[in-house]
């Protein structure tokens, strides 16, 4: 497993995460998740739409709930897009947070059973077992066009960004 060395802060220190650096303009890495419904989920399951993936944490936790409410809002304001959160939590606990928060319109899947999508995006701490704080906004045809890996995880993505190239794809 490819580790890249203090990629972001956790907790204001330097974090290592397994998993290559994506770049923007290379085809999106391949992965399999699992929905709230408990099937899988793929890269291949979602192409044909330009989507929003945003790693984080957990949900239960300050920062992934104002984040998730955010996209949540935004998704209504950009069809055609697809916002999908990703994390630890158990496909349940996801959708038992979504139905609580109000939250309907983003996609949440679980990257709990073997943390497929934080090694292929190289989001994954491997010693918390947890994902980073990242957004990567993918086209139609699985190119990545945007990339932040957000510098600590305590801190709230750049929605604008992320948003502006969903909206020009």
């Amino acid at each position: 497993m490819e580790m890249r060395k203090a990629v972001t802060k956790w907790g204001g220190n330097d974090t290592d995460l397994a998993g290559p650096e994506i770049k923007v303009g290379q085809q999106a890495p391949e992965f399999t998740v699992t929905g709230n419904d408990g099937k899988p989920v793929t890269l291949k399951d979602t192409s044909g739409k330009v989507r929003i993936f945003a790693s984080m944490p957990s949900l239960d936790t300050p920062v992934c709930d104002i984040e998730t409410k955010r996209f949540n809002t935004e998704a209504a304001t950009i069809p055609g897009v697809e916002i999908w959160t990703i994390s630890m939590d158990l496909p349940m606990a996801q959708k038992r947070w979504c139905g609580a928060a109000g939250v309907d319109k983003v996609r949440t899947v679980s990257d709990h059973k073997a943390g497929s999508f934080g090694e292929a995006f190289g989001v994954l701490e491997p010693n918390r077992r947890l994902l980073a704080r990242a957004v990567f906004v993918v086209d139609k045809g699985d190119v990545v066009r945007h990339v932040e890996y957000v510098a600590s995880v305590g801190d709230q993505p750049n929605y604008g960004a992320a948003l502006e190239i969903a909206r020009s794809l």
